[in-house]
């Protein structure tokens, strides 16, 4: 314990923060674990939420909810927007950026944000193009990265090309999916070759349009071949803080978040994912999606995320640390400790672990025991208990209106 308070009381005070995302999504963990991770150190937090009824305004451990406002309406009203938010806090604080539409922002607009906000310093194009699942193919590629063979397609002929290059099943992702509608899956599995000519016909016009062109990929490995990398990078590409997680149940399965991890110590996979970052010359927090192929036993990069993972509690160590903690410290100008890795630790998403239970009750059943009691819980926290009360309210919401729109469907 004595260890974890020594960590906790590196960090620097007197450096507030502000939690960023301008996608609606208010059921986002990993924007409540952001809070509570800087908040238990002290920290004052604060984040921009949509409403009161975000589970994170309930945060003990947030100083203050600010108003929300979206990027997509237009660059100069979000920029404007947080220079008020900066003088309601009063003085300069570090940016943590939860989704890519906001990670995209900070970085292509740092030169304006630097006099209210600290916060990393990418090259300020390549977040958006290790983002762009189009761009990130063509990277590997350039880079001889391990990436899946895939093919982007912008129109019905390149979508059937697609397909006869590279077989089915495959994974359909859209290029830009912070440019999608909220509540449009942005990665699905494509079947058949009429469900993958859907996403370039009429209802998928409108997708085309604002998140295309699409990236077809085939699927490798098989279940239980999900891994992520997370870390934190500094100005020389050199990683301060990372750990390797296997995805042990996902939503939607092969190709979703992560509902059950774990934090695995796989030297080969941290690696690789270090080498490639330094070779890119990314410098901040990354999120990184693997598929391991058994047969070359190779890693490959499926997605490259410019900003915290929803997940990084996972990568907790033994003195405290965690990624968000660590970007704290580097950017206050504070040594950062060796990490202690805490390999076999669980985290384990309440609200999608339910929903897996109802849809894969089978798989669900096959975790052993010590996974469904996971080291740490997505919303369950006991020293903050507030926000399961509105967790709970929008899922029984959402639950109602679902079983709803089935009772009024036409048989």
């Amino acid at each position: 314990m004595a260890s974890r308070r020594s960590a906790q009381l590196e960090l620097d005070v007197d450096l507030p923060v502000l939690i960023l995302r301008t996608r609606r999504y208010p059921l986002h963990h990993g924007t409540l674990g952001a809070a509570r991770s800087l908040g238990r150190a002290g920290v004052e937090v604060h984040a921009l939420l949509e409403t009161r009824a975000n589970p994170t305004a309930w945060s003990r451990h947030l100083h203050r909810g600010q108003p929300w406002c979206v990027e997509s309406d237009a660059p100069g009203k979000l920029l404007a927007h947080l220079r008020s938010v900066a003088r309601d806090i009063g003085r300069r604080a570090m940016l943590v950026t939860v989704d890519d539409a906001s990670a995209l922002f900070a970085a292509a607009h740092a030169p304006l944000l630097q006099d209210d906000f600290v916060l990393p310093a990418p090259p300020p194009d390549l977040p958006r193009r290790v983002a762009d699942k189009a761009e990130l193919t063509d990277l590997c590629r350039r880079h001889d990265i391990a990436h899946p063979p895939s093919r982007v397609a912008g129109d019905l002929r390149e979508i059937d090309e697609a397909i006869d290059r590279l077989g089915l099943p495959l994974i359909a992702k859209w290029a830009r999916p912070w440019q999608l509608p909220v509540g449009c899956p942005s990665t699905l599995v494509v079947g058949d070759r009429s469900q993958a000519l859907r996403l370039g016909g009429e209802n998928g016009t409108a997708a085309l349009t604002l998140a295309g062109p699409v990236v077809l990929q085939r699927i490798v490995g098989g279940d239980g071949d999900d891994w992520f990398y997370q870390g934190y990078f500094d100005e020389s590409s050199t990683c301060l803080f990372g750990g390797a997680g296997r995805k042990l149940l996902a939503r939607p399965a092969k190709n979703g978040h992560t509902v059950v991890g774990q934090w695995v110590a796989n030297p080969e996979l941290e690696e690789h994912a270090c080498a490639l970052v330094k070779q890119l010359g990314y410098r901040g927090v990354v999120d990184l999606d693997f598929r391991y192929d058994r047969d070359t036993r190779t890693y490959h990069l499926v997605d490259f995320n410019p900003r915290l993972g929803a997940q990084f509690r996972l990568f907790h160590d033994l003195q405290g640390l965690d990624i968000a903690r660590v970007q704290h410290l580097h950017l206050s100008g504070r040594p950062v400790p060796p990490i202690r890795p805490a390999y076999g630790r669980t985290l384990l998403v309440e609200n999608h672990y339910l929903q897996n239970a109802v849809v894969r009750p089978v798989r669900c059943a096959t975790l052993p025991g010590r996974l469904r009691q996971a080291d740490e819980l997505a919303w369950l926290a006991a020293d903050d208990l507030m926000p399961l009360l509105p967790l709970a309210w929008q899922n029984i919401v959402a639950a109602t209106s679902k079983l709803g729109r089935r009772v009024r469907r036409p048989r």
